[in-house]
């Protein structure tokens, strides 16, 4: 197993979890034979700041950080077996995007993600998609506690011109 693999494979087990032993890593993880890989997969992870890590009495644990929760996020998107369908089930998604200046790099961040998702900007801070993607971005909004910040909205129904201007600029992408 590649490197990259053995760290995606570390970071979707720790998803969604409090925290996780070395141990527990290791037992889940296909590549159980190679423990050094493993170890040197999560200091990796450590210090690149997706994972950090504690001590109890007897054990050394793991956990996903808000950087690591959005690196997952961008594997799952990349994923090519993704668990989110592609096909449109009549449902619109809006997304209202509005964080300031002095966040500038997580709104670059989630202009990517968005992007990746299949939203199509329509607006300076409205993006539409007709992928089943607002789940993710409500995660992303819960993890980054973005209240007003982002809004997501599911609808089944857009006004004419705005389904043209969004279809126009489909064919233009």
């Amino acid at each position: 197993m590649k490197k990259s693999n053995i760290s995606k494979t570390i970071l979707k087990k720790l998803a969604g979890k409090q925290a996780v032993s070395f141990e527990s890593l290791h037992k889940d993880t296909n590549e159980a034979k190679d423990k050094y890989a493993i170890a040197r997969s999560v200091k990796n992870l450590t210090s690149d700041g997706l994972v950090e890590s504690f001590n109890s009495e007897h054990k050394q644990y793991f956990r996903l950080t808000d950087n690591g929760k959005q690196k997952l996020n961008h594997i799952y998107l990349d994923c090519e077996d993704s668990l989110v369908s592609t096909e449109w089930d009549g449902y619109w998604r809006i997304i209202l995007l509005d964080l300031p200046e002095e966040r500038k790099s997580e709104r670059e961040a989630l202009r990517y993600l968005l992007k990746k998702a299949g939203f199509i900007c329509v607006k300076n801070s409205v993006w539409i998609s007709m992928y089943p993607f607002e789940h993710l971005f409500t995660n992303i909004k819960n993890d980054l506690d973005l209240s007003t910040e982002l809004m997501i909205i599911v609808t089944d129904k857009l006004d004419e011109k705005t389904q043209k201007e969004f279809f126009s600029l489909c064919n233009n992408k």
